[in-house]
């Protein structure tokens, strides 16, 4: 039996590997600012500077401007390079990001399997219009899902409960419980589907743990375990 009727996906960190599109994408504008080599280490420091950065946006404390250039500040400091180009550079890691497309195992499949059941499909995202359009051209998301509500284009982020204004008003008369959540922040996916009432699946990365005490409905550790909550034998 099928128990829903809507999957919204996040697509970054869910169904697409955003680390490695990540760290393709600052090396390359490395290499194309004449900045030298991003190694490894500069790229963990990198991933935690910017993860407090959107944490900080998901809270309401900065604006998403503020975001996308204050961690390059943060990060060019540190490695003493100079920050005169960050805006430029900002603008084209945003490109760049979509260049490197590296799906989780089973996500297209997944994705076939849900809509062969029926289930309508979409795209849930807070990451910028500029590298999504790119990303969901190349990745053919845009073709597979039946529509992508980007924070951009709305104008909040998850988890504020306005990001899923549009989305609901696109549902129609469709129940809160037919509607699940796939992400894998506990803080913005999650978050967010209880902020507004609907089914939520935790997408959970190894080592880590719902540190926020989260009253999930579901975890999974692969994404074909959708397909057994779908079939309601999860």
């Amino acid at each position: 039996m099928n128990h829903f009727k809507v999957i919204l996906w996040d697509i970054d960190g869910t169904l697409l590997d955003f680390h490695a599109a990540q760290a393709a994408a600052i090396r390359r504008c490395f290499e194309l600012f004449g900045l030298g080599e991003c190694s490894d280490p500069m790229l963990a420091d990198y991933d935690g500077i910017n993860d407090k950065y959107w944490k900080a946006l998901e809270r309401g404390e900065l604006t998403k401007q503020e975001v996308l250039e204050g961690r390059f500040h943060e990060f060019f400091r540190k490695y003493g390079i100079p920050e005169e180009p960050i805006p430029a550079f900002n603008e084209e890691y945003q490109l760049r990001l979509g260049d490197t497309i590296v799906f989780f195992p089973g996500a297209p499949e997944t994705l076939a399997a849900c809509s062969a059941l029926g289930l309508r499909q979409y795209g849930v995202t807070n990451g910028t219009k500029r590298a999504q359009d790119r990303k969901l051209r190349l990745s053919g998301l845009g073709e597979r899902l039946d529509g992508v509500f980007i924070s951009d284009e709305i104008g909040c982020e998850k988890p504020d409960s306005g990001f899923f204004a549009p989305v609901f008003a696109a549902l129609g008369d469709t129940a809160r419980e037919d509607i699940l959540i796939v992400g894998d922040s506990l803080t913005s996916d999650m978050q967010g589907g209880l902020r507004v009432g609907i089914r939520t699946c935790w997408f959970r990365h190894p080592g880590k743990e719902n540190t926020l005490g989260l009253p999930l409905d579901y975890v999974v550790d692969r994404l074909p375990e959708v397909l057994e909550i779908i079939s309601g034998e999860a």
